[in-house]
Protein backbone atom coordinates (compact mmCIF):
# COMPACT_ATOMS: atom_id res chain seq x y z
CA UNK A 1 0.00 0.00 0.00
CA UNK A 2 1.62 3.28 -0.90
CA UNK A 3 2.73 5.59 1.97
CA UNK A 4 0.62 9.04 2.35
CA UNK A 5 3.25 12.08 3.30
CA UNK A 6 1.36 14.68 5.67
CA UNK A 7 3.74 17.22 3.75
CA UNK A 8 3.00 15.84 0.68
CA UNK A 9 -1.25 16.00 1.40
CA UNK A 10 -1.01 19.68 2.57
CA UNK A 11 1.30 20.68 0.20
CA UNK A 12 3.72 22.28 2.21
CA UNK A 13 8.00 21.99 2.81
CA UNK A 14 9.59 19.85 5.65
CA UNK A 15 11.20 23.07 6.71
CA UNK A 16 7.44 24.92 6.56
CA UNK A 17 6.54 26.88 9.59
CA UNK A 18 3.46 26.31 11.80
CA UNK A 19 1.84 29.45 9.87
CA UNK A 20 2.32 27.90 6.57
CA UNK A 21 1.12 24.88 7.56
CA UNK A 22 -2.17 26.32 9.44
CA UNK A 23 -2.79 28.35 5.99
CA UNK A 24 -2.11 25.34 3.77
CA UNK A 25 -4.84 23.34 6.31
CA UNK A 26 -7.14 25.92 6.12
CA UNK A 27 -7.12 26.70 2.15
CA UNK A 28 -7.89 22.54 1.76
CA UNK A 29 -9.92 22.16 4.56
CA UNK A 30 -12.51 25.44 3.37
CA UNK A 31 -12.10 23.62 -0.39
CA UNK A 32 -12.94 19.76 0.26
CA UNK A 33 -15.23 20.77 3.36
CA UNK A 34 -18.25 18.57 2.97
CA UNK A 35 -20.63 21.47 3.19
CA UNK A 36 -19.16 22.65 -0.04
CA UNK A 37 -19.49 19.22 -2.12
CA UNK A 38 -22.70 17.68 -0.65
CA UNK A 39 -21.98 13.84 -1.99
CA UNK A 40 -18.65 14.06 -3.23
CA UNK A 41 -17.03 11.15 -1.89
CA UNK A 42 -13.32 11.44 -3.17
CA UNK A 43 -13.89 15.70 -1.85
CA UNK A 44 -14.82 13.69 1.82
CA UNK A 45 -11.66 11.43 1.51
CA UNK A 46 -9.24 14.18 0.66
CA UNK A 47 -10.55 16.45 3.76
CA UNK A 48 -10.30 13.33 6.06
CA UNK A 49 -6.69 12.90 4.74
CA UNK A 50 -6.09 16.75 5.08
CA UNK A 51 -7.50 16.79 8.97
CA UNK A 52 -5.08 13.46 9.83
CA UNK A 53 -2.16 15.37 7.82
CA UNK A 54 -2.72 18.20 9.93
CA UNK A 55 -3.02 17.06 13.22
CA UNK A 56 0.09 15.33 12.91
CA UNK A 57 1.98 18.25 11.78
CA UNK A 58 0.34 20.48 13.88
CA UNK A 59 1.60 18.88 17.06
CA UNK A 60 5.33 19.53 17.26
CA UNK A 61 5.80 16.32 19.00
CA UNK A 62 3.81 14.53 16.11
CA UNK A 63 5.85 16.40 13.55
CA UNK A 64 9.15 15.54 14.96
CA UNK A 65 8.43 11.46 15.46
CA UNK A 66 7.65 11.48 11.86
CA UNK A 67 10.37 13.29 10.60
CA UNK A 68 12.63 11.50 12.75
CA UNK A 69 11.18 7.96 11.54
CA UNK A 70 8.90 8.20 8.51
CA UNK A 71 7.70 5.58 7.36
CA UNK A 72 10.23 2.95 8.27
CA UNK A 73 10.59 3.94 12.10
CA UNK A 74 8.82 1.75 15.29
CA UNK A 75 4.98 1.92 14.91
CA UNK A 76 3.65 3.81 18.33
CA UNK A 77 0.39 2.98 18.97
CA UNK A 78 -1.90 5.35 16.31
CA UNK A 79 -4.50 5.68 19.36
CA UNK A 80 -2.10 8.04 21.69
CA UNK A 81 -1.96 9.92 18.77
CA UNK A 82 -5.47 11.14 18.83
CA UNK A 83 -5.83 11.40 22.68
CA UNK A 84 -5.65 14.76 24.58
CA UNK A 85 -4.16 16.00 27.83
CA UNK A 86 -4.43 13.76 30.57
CA UNK A 87 -8.14 14.17 31.94
CA UNK A 88 -9.23 15.69 28.55
CA UNK A 89 -11.82 14.38 26.54
CA UNK A 90 -10.07 14.31 22.77
CA UNK A 91 -13.75 15.32 20.90
CA UNK A 92 -13.35 15.96 16.70
CA UNK A 93 -16.50 16.25 14.27
CA UNK A 94 -16.52 14.06 11.20
CA UNK A 95 -18.41 13.44 7.91
CA UNK A 96 -18.37 9.72 7.22
CA UNK A 97 -17.06 6.46 7.73
CA UNK A 98 -14.20 6.26 10.46
CA UNK A 99 -12.32 3.62 8.59
CA UNK A 100 -10.08 5.41 6.56
CA UNK A 101 -9.01 8.15 8.78
CA UNK A 102 -7.04 5.95 11.54
CA UNK A 103 -5.63 3.97 8.61
CA UNK A 104 -4.16 7.33 6.85
CA UNK A 105 -0.74 8.00 9.35
CA UNK A 106 -0.71 4.04 10.83
CA UNK A 107 1.15 3.59 7.55
CA UNK A 108 4.01 5.84 8.66
CA UNK A 109 4.73 3.12 11.70
CA UNK A 110 4.34 0.40 9.80
CA UNK A 111 8.06 -1.01 9.54
CA UNK A 112 8.84 -1.72 12.98
CA UNK A 113 10.42 -4.68 12.02
CA UNK A 114 12.83 -3.36 9.48
CA UNK A 115 14.53 -1.14 12.13
CA UNK A 116 14.43 -0.09 15.94
CA UNK A 117 14.65 2.74 17.83
CA UNK A 118 18.35 1.80 18.54
CA UNK A 119 18.93 1.85 14.79
CA UNK A 120 18.84 -0.87 12.11
CA UNK A 121 19.53 -4.60 12.99
CA UNK A 122 22.28 -6.31 11.64
CA UNK A 123 22.02 -7.66 7.91
CA UNK A 124 19.84 -11.09 7.41
CA UNK A 125 18.69 -10.70 11.40
CA UNK A 126 15.36 -11.78 11.71
CA UNK A 127 12.91 -11.00 14.19
CA UNK A 128 9.26 -11.88 14.59
CA UNK A 129 6.45 -9.22 15.19
CA UNK A 130 5.11 -8.77 18.80
CA UNK A 131 1.61 -9.91 18.80
CA UNK A 132 -0.79 -7.07 18.22
CA UNK A 133 -3.66 -6.94 20.91
CA UNK A 134 -7.11 -6.34 19.81
CA UNK A 135 -8.92 -2.74 20.34
CA UNK A 136 -12.22 -2.49 22.15
CA UNK A 137 -14.78 -2.17 19.79
CA UNK A 138 -16.51 1.31 19.48
CA UNK A 139 -20.15 2.30 20.70
CA UNK A 140 -22.40 4.19 18.91
CA UNK A 141 -25.51 6.46 20.13
CA UNK A 142 -27.18 9.51 19.66
CA UNK A 143 -27.85 13.19 20.95
CA UNK A 144 -29.97 15.58 20.71
CA UNK A 145 -29.86 19.34 20.01
CA UNK A 146 -31.77 22.19 19.54
CA UNK A 147 -30.92 24.13 16.03
CA UNK A 148 -29.69 27.10 18.49
CA UNK A 149 -27.64 24.76 19.72
CA UNK A 150 -26.06 23.08 16.80
CA UNK A 151 -25.07 26.74 15.62
CA UNK A 152 -23.33 28.04 18.89
CA UNK A 153 -22.44 24.19 20.16
CA UNK A 154 -23.28 22.70 23.90
CA UNK A 155 -22.89 20.30 26.55
CA UNK A 156 -23.98 17.15 26.89
CA UNK A 157 -23.41 14.34 28.82
CA UNK A 158 -23.16 10.48 28.07
CA UNK A 159 -23.79 7.73 30.44
CA UNK A 160 -22.67 4.48 29.27
CA UNK A 161 -23.90 1.21 31.30
CA UNK A 162 -20.56 -1.30 31.44
CA UNK A 163 -22.43 -4.96 31.67
CA UNK A 164 -22.64 -5.84 34.95
CA UNK A 165 -20.09 -2.42 35.99
CA UNK A 166 -20.96 1.08 37.46
CA UNK A 167 -22.75 3.78 34.65
CA UNK A 168 -19.79 5.46 33.19
CA UNK A 169 -20.69 9.51 32.69
CA UNK A 170 -18.53 11.06 30.18
CA UNK A 171 -19.09 15.08 29.21
CA UNK A 172 -19.00 15.83 25.19
CA UNK A 173 -18.36 19.02 23.89
CA UNK A 174 -20.93 19.66 20.43
CA UNK A 175 -18.92 21.98 18.38
CA UNK A 176 -20.43 24.94 16.95
CA UNK A 177 -21.67 24.69 13.30
CA UNK A 178 -22.67 21.18 13.51
CA UNK A 179 -24.95 19.85 11.23
CA UNK A 180 -28.26 17.17 11.32
CA UNK A 181 -26.50 13.67 11.17
CA UNK A 182 -23.09 14.44 11.50
CA UNK A 183 -20.49 12.52 14.10
CA UNK A 184 -18.49 13.54 16.91
CA UNK A 185 -15.84 10.66 18.01
CA UNK A 186 -14.51 10.43 21.47
CA UNK A 187 -11.35 8.48 21.80
CA UNK A 188 -11.11 6.25 24.01
CA UNK A 189 -14.28 6.07 25.33
CA UNK A 190 -15.70 2.80 23.87
CA UNK A 191 -15.68 -0.78 25.02
CA UNK A 192 -12.65 -2.15 26.84
CA UNK A 193 -10.53 -4.13 24.81
CA UNK A 194 -7.24 -6.69 25.48
CA UNK A 195 -5.25 -3.39 23.99
CA UNK A 196 -6.35 0.17 24.22
CA UNK A 197 -10.24 0.87 24.74
CA UNK A 198 -12.77 1.71 21.42
CA UNK A 199 -13.91 4.74 20.74
CA UNK A 200 -17.65 6.64 21.90
CA UNK A 201 -19.00 7.74 18.30
CA UNK A 202 -22.05 10.25 18.78
CA UNK A 203 -24.25 10.76 16.02
CA UNK A 204 -25.87 14.90 16.46
CA UNK A 205 -29.39 15.04 15.73
CA UNK A 206 -30.86 18.86 14.98
CA UNK A 207 -34.33 19.65 15.52
CA UNK A 208 -35.91 21.97 13.31
CA UNK A 209 -36.37 25.16 13.84
CA UNK A 210 -39.65 27.41 13.63
CA UNK A 211 -38.78 29.92 10.87
CA UNK A 212 -34.90 29.14 9.67
CA UNK A 213 -33.84 26.63 7.71
CA UNK A 214 -29.98 25.73 6.96
CA UNK A 215 -28.52 24.62 3.56
CA UNK A 216 -24.40 24.00 4.15
CA UNK A 217 -23.78 26.73 6.37
CA UNK A 218 -26.10 29.57 4.69
CA UNK A 219 -30.17 30.16 6.88
CA UNK A 220 -32.69 31.24 5.55
CA UNK A 221 -35.92 32.69 6.70
CA UNK A 222 -39.29 33.89 4.61
CA UNK A 223 -40.47 37.48 5.30
CA UNK A 224 -44.21 38.04 4.83
CA UNK A 225 -44.86 41.82 3.03
CA UNK A 226 -47.76 43.67 2.51
CA UNK A 227 -48.93 44.53 -1.52
CA UNK A 228 -48.06 48.14 0.18
CA UNK A 229 -44.78 47.55 1.64
CA UNK A 230 -43.39 45.54 -1.45
CA UNK A 231 -44.41 48.23 -3.65
CA UNK A 232 -43.24 50.98 -2.09
CA UNK A 233 -40.82 49.99 -0.56
CA UNK A 234 -39.87 49.42 4.15
CA UNK A 235 -37.22 49.29 6.27
CA UNK A 236 -38.77 46.08 8.28
CA UNK A 237 -37.18 44.36 11.32
CA UNK A 238 -36.20 40.47 10.48
CA UNK A 239 -35.08 37.83 13.33
CA UNK A 240 -31.02 36.36 12.93
CA UNK A 241 -29.12 33.84 14.93
CA UNK A 242 -27.94 36.79 17.33
CA UNK A 243 -31.32 38.92 17.35
CA UNK A 244 -33.39 41.26 15.03
CA UNK A 245 -31.71 42.74 12.45
CA UNK A 246 -33.68 45.98 10.71
CA UNK A 247 -33.03 45.34 6.87
CA UNK A 248 -34.50 47.91 3.61
CA UNK A 249 -37.30 46.66 1.41
CA UNK A 250 -36.29 48.27 -2.00
CA UNK A 251 -39.30 49.74 -3.68
CA UNK A 252 -41.24 47.27 -6.21
CA UNK A 253 -39.52 44.55 -4.46
CA UNK A 254 -41.02 40.85 -5.93
CA UNK A 255 -42.19 38.17 -3.75
CA UNK A 256 -39.37 35.21 -3.67
CA UNK A 257 -36.39 38.08 -3.60
CA UNK A 258 -33.70 37.24 -1.32
CA UNK A 259 -32.33 40.15 0.36
CA UNK A 260 -28.46 38.45 2.03
CA UNK A 261 -26.73 39.16 5.53
CA UNK A 262 -23.34 38.64 4.89
CA UNK A 263 -22.21 36.21 7.78
CA UNK A 264 -25.40 36.09 9.83
CA UNK A 265 -25.42 32.43 9.08
CA UNK A 266 -23.67 29.39 10.68
CA UNK A 267 -21.00 30.61 12.54
CA UNK A 268 -17.32 30.41 11.20
CA UNK A 269 -15.18 27.90 12.47
CA UNK A 270 -11.16 27.25 12.05
CA UNK A 271 -11.73 25.76 8.52
CA UNK A 272 -15.08 27.28 6.97
CA UNK A 273 -16.32 31.06 6.55
CA UNK A 274 -19.26 31.86 8.36
CA UNK A 275 -22.60 31.60 6.74
CA UNK A 276 -24.79 34.20 5.64
CA UNK A 277 -28.84 34.88 6.12
CA UNK A 278 -31.19 35.04 3.28
CA UNK A 279 -34.19 36.74 3.76
CA UNK A 280 -36.54 35.48 1.21
CA UNK A 281 -39.87 37.79 0.37
CA UNK A 282 -43.39 36.23 0.78
CA UNK A 283 -45.77 38.82 -0.48
CA UNK A 284 -49.40 38.26 1.40
CA UNK A 285 -52.44 39.49 -0.69
CA UNK A 286 -55.27 40.82 1.43
CA UNK A 287 -58.05 38.09 2.27
CA UNK A 288 -60.60 40.92 2.85
CA UNK A 289 -61.20 44.15 1.32
CA UNK A 290 -63.03 47.09 2.31
CA UNK A 291 -65.04 48.86 -0.33
CA UNK A 292 -63.26 52.01 -0.23
CA UNK A 293 -60.03 49.87 -0.73
CA UNK A 294 -61.33 47.06 -3.33
CA UNK A 295 -62.33 51.07 -5.55
CA UNK A 296 -58.76 51.88 -4.61
CA UNK A 297 -57.15 48.73 -6.58
CA UNK A 298 -59.21 48.99 -9.00
CA UNK A 299 -58.20 52.58 -9.54
CA UNK A 300 -54.74 51.14 -9.37
CA UNK A 301 -55.20 48.38 -11.67
CA UNK A 302 -56.36 51.13 -13.98
CA UNK A 303 -53.76 53.27 -13.95
CA UNK A 304 -51.48 50.36 -14.45
CA UNK A 305 -52.72 48.28 -16.69
CA UNK A 306 -49.36 45.96 -16.94
CA UNK A 307 -49.57 42.44 -17.92
CA UNK A 308 -46.80 40.99 -16.10
CA UNK A 309 -47.33 37.40 -18.21
CA UNK A 310 -47.11 39.07 -21.33
CA UNK A 311 -44.80 36.73 -23.71
CA UNK A 312 -44.12 34.41 -21.16
CA UNK A 313 -46.05 31.46 -22.45
CA UNK A 314 -46.17 32.19 -25.93
CA UNK A 315 -48.77 33.02 -28.48
CA UNK A 316 -52.26 31.33 -27.35
CA UNK A 317 -53.20 29.19 -29.43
Amino acid sequence: MQHKDPYQILGVSRTATEAEIKTAYRRLAKQHHPDRNPGDKAAERRFKEVQAAYEVLSDPQRRAEYDRFGAGGPRPDFQSWGAAPHGEQSVRVDFGDFGDLTSIFEQFFSRGAAAGRNGPRARGARRSAPPVEAAGADIETQVDVSFDEALRGCAREIALAAPGGPTERIAVRVPPGVGDGQRIRVRGQGQHGLGSRGDLIIRVRVAPHPWFRREGRDLFVDLPLTFTEAALGARVEVPTPDGPARVTIPPGTSSGTKLRLRGRGVPADRAMEAGDLYVVIRIEAPRELTPRARELLEELAREMPRDPRAGLFGAAS
